[in-house]
């Protein structure tokens, strides 16, 4: 009996497997299909980071909630003033992809448009601004220095290099980029009429791009060509900036005519500066 009930569990074992008896308390585990492709997760609230986003009103850039920190971003905040000499104060004004800085730069070309401020009304960025100046330094020097070897070179005389030309363009440009927003956002908030800083500082950052191909096209030996070029990039610029501050500007009252034409002449002096000081070659 007991040879023969062991010798049929053993044949048992040998010709089939035992079927398993069901647990009631077993749980089965499923797994989610991983997404690794998708990047950034669906959840983020920003390109960097999530939570973290640029401030909403139009009067007071830097007013986000003072002390803690941001949800989502895992660093700590300084509390009223003492945000602004934190890098995680900036990080949202350089949340931008290549998409956005390629779009803006089209904007920027297309001055009649005016819905450069409309369409980075929500996400203003710095990035762009300070990658158009310092390309515009480096271009406005190494042109000039082209530009002036040639003809030093055609009319047979000592050509020496200019280190000037890489100073005072970054002098200009950043300076002009920085001031001068910083002047309209005094006014404008003098008149009722206030703008977000971070803003003004983009849009005068790429109100600048249209000067990059015209200081390419400088190194035409041609005064009048020259000229033009200079004449063309400014009115581009200075339409650029001024309708897109016009709509913005209405609600200051009868004053608005007057500022807007003061930023377009501002603009047309900038165009008229570089012209004299990077598009003319003295030998």
């Amino acid at each position: 009996m007991m040879s023969g009930g062991y010798t049929s569990i053993d044949n048992q074992k040998v010709s089939g497997s035992v079927p398993a008896v069901s647990d009631p308390s077993h749980v089965a585990v499923k797994f989610t299909d991983s997404n690794l492709q998708t990047f950034p997760p669906s959840g983020a609230q920003g390109k960097i980071s999530g939570g973290t986003q640029p401030p909403h009103d139009a009067d007071d850039t830097f007013s986000k909630p003072a002390g803690g920190s941001q949800p989502g971003s895992g660093e700590p905040q300084g509390s009223g003033w003492f945000r602004t000499f934190t890098i995680a104060a900036y990080k949202p004004y350089f949340d931008v992809d290549t998409s956005d800085i390629i779009d803006r730069l089209k904007e920027s070309l297309f001055p009649f448009r005016g819905t450069f401020t409309e369409k980075t009304a929500t996400n203003p960025d710095l990035y762009g601004p300070f990658w158009i100046c310092t390309t515009l330094i480096f271009v406005a020097a190494s042109i000039g220095t082209f530009v002036t070897y040639i003809a030093h070179k055609l009319k047979k005389k000592e050509w020496d290099y200019d280190i000037n030309l890489v100073t005072w363009s970054a002098g200009v440009f950043y300076g002009y980029v920085t001031v001068v927003p910083l002047i309209l956002y005094v006014i404008l908030k003098y008149f009722s009429a206030p703008s977000g800083l971070v803003q003004l500082f983009c849009l005068y950052g790429y109100s600048l791009f249209v000067f990059i191909p015209a200081l390419c096209l400088s190194v035409v030996p041609l005064e009048i060509f020259r000229w033009v070029i200079a004449g063309v990039a400014g009115f581009m610029s200075a339409t650029f900036v001024a309708l897109n501050l016009k709509a913005h500007i209405n609600s200051a009252g009868e004053r608005w005519f007057l500022i807007v034409t003061g930023i377009f002449l501002l603009q047309l002096a900038l165009a008229v500066v570089l012209k004299l000081y990077l598009f003319t070659v003295t030998v």
